[in-house]
Parts: structure tokens; C-alpha cells; sequence
């Protein structure tokens, strides 16, 4: 009963947008770029390109998991923060397409959820109030009630709660 009422009160609407990287992704390219360049000399240019392209095609399935994998993360934060009785205005992308990064809006301010989306080496970032805070991925994905837990308590309780002088 309390999860349906604190669900209501929230004006999110439920949906993570993308954040593809661009900046990312051109690195892939200029990456794949000189790592196929060193086949010229040695296979043509034949075997340039398709290296290049086997290189570009790995690069950009490797970001998308990686973005896949940041906002799977980031919903089940918000969703959690929602059950617990946060209140969540809204969640946009921060940057137009220049980085992997998501804007929670709430009504005690702006957190900032992203990182670096490639799969093998994802890292999650965490930015409230200044302060923020870096880890792996895949081990906030394992321990995202902990990591929600946490957060909730660090961005909606000690963040609400009155200063004192």
C-alpha cells in the first residue's frame, strides 16, 4: 500500500531516455581508424577496411551495452528511490548526445547518474549536491539495493534534513 502511494506522488513518467556518447564513439572510430591502418603495409587495403570496420562495429556494440548497462542501473536506482518515498520529478538526459550521463530531478535537487559506457570497463558515476562518487558497474549492478539504499539516504534524508549552524 505504501509503494502504490509513494508511486503516485512521483511525476516521473517511467522511462529512461538513451545517451548515446559521441565523443566515445568517435574515439572508436579514430582508434579503429589507426589500428587498421597498420594492416596497409602488410594486407592492402582490403584488409584495412574490413578491419576497420570489424573494429568499428565492436567499438559501437560495446558502448551500447555499456549505455544499456549504466540505464538499467540508473532505473533501478530511480525505482528503488521511488519505493522508498523519494520524490522524482523527472529524469533527462544531462548532455546532447556529449556524454552517457542522466539528470534525476527531484525536490531536493539534481542528481546526476552516468559514466563510461564500454562493457568491459563500465564505471557508474554518482554526482549530488558537488560530491560524487565512482565505482564498477557491474558491482553496483549486483549490489544496487545496497548502492540505493545508500544513495537514498545520503541524497533524500541527510539532503532534506534541516542545517544547523
Amino acid at each position: 500500500m505504501q509503494l502504490e502511494q509513494a508511486t503516485q506522488e512521483s511525476g516521473w513518467s517511467g522511462t529512461i531516455p538513451s545517451a548515446i556518447d559521441i565523443r566515445l564513439l568517435g574515439l572508436v572510430v579514430i582508434t579503429a581508424g589507426l589500428a587498421a591502418s597498420v594492416n596497409v603495409p602488410y594486407g592492402g587495403l582490403p584488409v584495412a577496411v574490413a578491419a576497420f570496420v570489424v573494429l568499428v562495429g565492436g567499438g559501437v556494440v560495446v558502448h551500447v551495452l555499456g549505455e544499456r548497462k549504466l540505464r538499467r542501473i540508473t532505473d533501478g536506482l530511480v525505482e528503488r528511490w521511488i519505493a522508498a518515498g523519494g520524490e522524482i520529478d523527472d529524469v533527462t538526459r544531462s548532455a546532447d548526445g556529449m556524454r552517457t550521463e542522466w539528470t534525476v530531478h527531484t525536490a531536493g535537487g539534481e542528481i546526476t547518474v552516468g559514466g563510461i559506457a564500454l562493457v568491459p570497463i563500465a564505471k557508474l558515476s554518482v554526482e549530488w549536491e558537488g560530491v560524487g562518487d565512482t565505482m564498477d558497474a557491474s558491482e553496483a549492478e549486483a549490489n544496487l539495493d545496497a548502492l540505493a539504499d545508500s544513495l537514498y539516504e545520503e541524497c533524500f534524508e541527510i539532503g532534506s534534513a534541516p542545517q544547523r549552524s
